[in-house]
Formats: structure tokens, sequence, C-alpha cells
């Protein structure tokens, strides 16, 4: 369930007082157990907070974003509900330098995020992980433009709620590939991106990843770890988020809206034609 009603104990119309109902964004907490076969339950990432719906694409996507997995056949299978949730990794993957000491303890809010090894190790440790120098795509500056509206007319559930955050992946001729929603913007990139991983489309070196929020370092980070080579977004980037755009050669675009946007790093991914022109 994505969206419920809720009473309006007070509805200002103009000056027309009423009660009323209203459809809101749902949000709820996950508690995340991670482990193998033979041990269960080896790490704990805490408890998420996120819109449920799409949970096993959600997992799939922080995982990668972690640098925990990079394909489908690094997970056995998701177990759970809507409350609690065991991952069942392979036997070939590692949870880090120690196995039994790597908990996540405490919530991860939808506001900011899940804060991991990569957030905290910093600009210079993602910069290994990243893909997107391996990309030459580029895309016309004109479709540039136009991707955000298209998000948006595909954004279903933000239509009813006005609360959710949108992630969608593109092709660089302009095609909605998929598209993901979460109360938490963070959340919205993990669920495309985990859909993406299960899709076999990882690492997406021929996409575009547009959000209709702001970006801080984890969007890009996340952006990154999938291996994709632009991220427009809405909103604006953070200061970390454009260092990290710039290490990892990231086409990053930001207030990507009414038909104009700022390039802030990665140039050179964008085609643009004599006779563009942003107004």
């Amino acid at each position: 369930m994505r969206a419920a009603s809720v009473p309006i104990s007070t509805r200002n119309a103009g000056g027309e007082l009423s009660t009323d109902f209203d459809l809101v964004a749902v949000e709820a907490p996950l508690t995340v157990f991670l482990g193998r076969a033979a041990q269960p339950r080896v790490r704990t990432l805490g408890v998420m907070m996120r819109t449920p719906g799409d949970d096993e694409d959600f997992l799939c996507g922080l995982l990668v974003a972690e640098g925990l997995i990079r394909s489908a056949a690094d997970i056995e299978r998701i177990d759970g509900n809507t409350q609690e949730i065991d991952v069942t990794l392979a036997p070939h993957v590692t949870f880090g330098s120690d196995d039994t000491n790597h908990d996540r303890a405490g919530l991860g809010t939808s506001a900011c995020g899940f804060c991991g090894r990569l957030a905290v190790e910093g600009v210079d440790a993602l910069a290994k992980w990243a893909h997107t120098t391996e990309s030459r795509v580029t895309v016309r500056a004109t479709l540039v433009a136009a991707l955000p509206e298209r998000l948006r007319l595909h954004q279903t559930v933000f239509a009813k709620t006005g609360g959710l955050h949108a992630a969608g992946l593109f092709t660089t001729d302009g095609e909605l590939v998929e598209i993901r929603e979460d109360v938490g913007r963070h959340n919205a990139v993990d669920k495309l991106v985990g859909a993406a991983l299960r899709a076999g489309r990882l690492p997406a070196r021929q996409h575009v990843l547009v959000v209709s929020g702001r970006v801080a370092y984890e969007i890009v980070q996340k952006t990154v770890m999938a291996g994709i080579p632009m991220l427009v977004a809405v909103g604006a980037p953070s200061d970390l988020a454009v260092a990290a755009a710039r290490a990892t050669r990231l086409t990053l675009v930001g207030f990507a809206r009414d038909s104009r946007y700022n390039v802030y790093t990665g140039p050179e991914r964008i085609e643009v034609s004599p006779n563009f022109n942003s107004d």
C-alpha cells in the first residue's frame, strides 16, 4: 500500500471550512538482516523507513550502492514480510573485512536515507568503484530539458498524494525503461537500481537517471555504483555531490525544470545543436 486515506480535521478552501479525507503517502519501518544459508542474520542494516512496495528492489539497490553485490546472482533469496526481511547472500559474497562486526544500528530515515560504508569513506573511495568512466554515451540537450516532465507524467502515486519522490531510468533516446516512487528520494533510487539489477541491466552504461528532488552525495553514489553515466535532477546538488560527480566522471545536471538546467560536470555527454535555445 503506497497511499492511505486520513481524515482532515479542517479544510480551508478560500475561507470555507469543512472536514474531509485526503490521500497521503505511506511511510513504514522495515528491519533488514543479511546472512548466508549456513549463517543467517550475520549482519543487520537496522530499521529502514520507506514506502511499502517494491521492497526486494529496494534491498537489491541498497546492496548495490554499498558495493556488497554486483549481480542478481549474488543473492540466493529474499524472505520476509512488510515489517522484517532476511536477505540470504551467495557464499562467495563477503560482508567486508570482518563479517561479524558490520551492523548498521539505528534508523535509516526516509528523509536522509541510509549512510553506509562508501558514504563514510568519501569521494576517493567512491571513485575506485566507478563504472561511469567506461561510458561514451551522449544525449541531446533538448532531450535533457524534456526528461523531468516525462518523469512527472509517470508519477502515478505522486499525482494522488503529492508526497512521493520518483526516480526514472531512461534510454538516451528518452524512452522510459523503469520508474519507482517512494516517500524517500534515496529509497526511490534504490528501488530503481534494484529493479535494473534484477532485470539484468546493470551496469546501465547506456541510460540516464532522472530524479524528482535534490541531489546529495548518496544519490551520486547510487548512480555511480549502478554504472549510470548521467544524472538529471529537478532540484539542486550539494557541493559534495558535485565533487563526487567530478571525481567519477558522472554527468550531473541540476535545476532541470521549465526547459532549463545547469550542467555541473561531464558536459561532453550533452549534445548542443547550433539552434538549441533553453528559453
